[in-house]
């Protein structure tokens, strides 16, 4: 399973939107299949715009591994889409060798925005893709260290 979170730039912030509206957009995967071939080939259908497709992590979800995707789109090709501005949320969190009990989209989202802060730093593609706008938005999304091990469990 993939889940995809489209994310704009505009006049409010970053926003989610997409097919399913300001929510994830679930694509299914079939064994043997690549991930990222089968959401690439999906966006394009269904997306204008996309300035990057990135997976960003894997949780488990609707029993299945789900790869969580982003897709960073221009503001003009939101169209007639719903979006919503995103709010910053807390990490999910679980133990140093636990998984959170509960994971809420919000937090997936969060989780890819501030690996999309870090990319946009340290990756050569993405850095020169993004905006000046984006690259200033990103700056309040820091990645941090897995917090379990740095305080000791």
């Amino acid at each position: 399973m993939a889940e995809v979170f489209s994310v704009a730039l505009d006049e409010r912030g970053i926003v989610l939107t997409g097919p399913c509206g300001a929510a994830p957009w679930y694509i299914e995967v079939h064994d043997g299949e690549e991930p990222l071939e089968v959401v690439r080939r999906t966006i394009e259908g269904e997306l204008k715009m996309v300035l990057l497709l990135h997976s960003t992590s894997w949780h488990w979800e609707r029993n299945a591994v789900t790869l969580s995707f982003v897709v960073v789109m221009a503001a003009e090709g939101i169209g007639s889409m719903d979006a919503i501005p995103v709010a910053r949320t807390d990490l999910a969190r679980g133990s140093a060798t636990k998984a959170p009990s509960t994971i809420q989209f919000q937090q997936v989202l969060e989780h890819g925005l501030r690996h999309l802060a870090w990319l946009a730093k340290e990756d050569e593609v993405v850095r020169t893709k993004l905006s000046k706008g984006w690259h200033q938005v990103l700056k309040g999304y820091v990645p941090e260290p897995f917090r379990q091990l740095r305080n000791g469990g």
